[in-house]
């Protein structure tokens, strides 16, 4: 049985000795302490467990373990840097993109992982790109404005950089 006895999450390599075809949500929650992706289908459909694996969104409560140890996971509580909130975390609060917050990690993550594959993404990207995170409370048209709006900061703070 292969064990997988080290991952970099966050940032910072971490040890573990668990089964290399535990679920990485699992991993995350138990062996970790980083409850921020939530259990919720279990099953992949509704992205509440959505993380980062060498810079794009996968559901973690249905990725063995072994599949992702050689590359940097990133979750909700990783995006945060030297006290300040990540950009579209920031959005999300702006836009006031969630009410119960269950769902938030998963579109959070979902929603970097668009942003850094697609920089600049139309309303219909948008929509494309979040097929499958779910939101029981039904926040999509904040959600998508959250995103629209840290693209464009990026965007705007891309371009401040150019003319310095």
């Amino acid at each position: 049985m292969a064990r997988v006895t080290e991952l970099t999450v966050n940032g910072a390599s971490v040890a573990v000795d668990v089964d290399a075809a535990t679920p990485l949500l699992s991993v995350l929650r138990e062996e970790l302490g980083l409850t921020g992706s939530k259990i919720g289908c279990a099953e992949g459909e509704c992205g509440a467990c959505t993380v980062l694996a060498g810079g794009r969104a996968i559901r973690s409560c249905i990725t063995p373990v072994g599949t992702v140890e050689d590359r940097p996971i990133v979750t909700i509580e990783g995006l945060e840097q030297d006290g300040r909130l990540h950009p579209l975390q920031e959005a999300f609060l702006d836009a006031e993109a969630f009410q119960c917050g269950y769902c938030t990690p998963g579109m959070i993550m979902a929603g970097v992982g668009l942003l850094a594959a697609c920089p600049d993404p139309t309303e219909a990207e948008i929509v494309a790109g979040m097929q499958g995170n779910i939101c029981r409370c039904g926040t999509y048209r904040r959600i998508i404005r959250a995103i629209q709006q840290a693209a464009e900061e990026r965007a705007a703070a891309r371009a401040a950089e150019g003319l310095r």
